[in-house]
């Protein structure tokens, strides 16, 4: 049951995301930067794919994936379509490891450490969770700022959660 939990609110997340960058309102916007602000919203949208492809993608949905993390930060001025296709990229990581995931994996050490220290994988999954929100609302500020608008990506949607997988909000 926590997996599908688990499950439903990465994709709900990463639909999110992906609304977010529809909101911006051309290629050059996602990329400005703004007193204060460390990364733009395209550094934390490449971020958030690169960082889900890897940890959900790679290590637990075997999809062969590399990452490049200094590329994460690095890359500027990508074209709103190519974030937007590594974000579906990302989202068939995240369910290609749900589809490998038990119940019984959850209590089993994840198999990549951060900083030299074991996690359990259920702790892992819901750190990466408070990790992904925490970027989402940097990208949903860092929009806001560069366009003056207070539109919504209807961020932590509940209705989102009471969808039919593999049924996404329409942008």
């Amino acid at each position: 049951m926590l997996l599908e939990d688990l499950k439903q609110l990465y994709l709900r997340e990463i639909d999110t995301l992906k609304r977010e960058l529809d909101l911006y309102p051309d290629d050059s916007s996602v990329w400005k930067e703004l007193p204060g602000l460390p990364n733009s919203g395209g550094t934390l949208l490449i971020h958030m794919a690169g960082s889900l492809q890897y940890f959900f993608g790679a290590t637990l949905g075997k999809t062969g994936y590399v990452r490049n993390r200094e590329a994460e930060f690095s890359r500027r001025d990508v074209p709103r379509s190519e974030i937007q296709q590594e974000l579906v990229n990302a989202r068939q990581g995240v369910q290609a490891a749900f589809a490998n995931l038990t119940e019984d994996n959850l209590k089993q050490v994840f198999p990549v450490q951060f900083a030299d220290v074991e996690f359990s994988t259920r702790l892992t999954l819901l750190q990466f969770l408070s990790h992904l929100a925490y970027h989402l609302g940097q990208i949903d500020y860092h929009r806001r700022a560069v366009t003056g608008k207070p539109s919504s990506a209807n961020a932590i949607a509940a209705s989102e959660l009471l969808k039919p997988e593999g049924e996404q909000h329409e942008h």
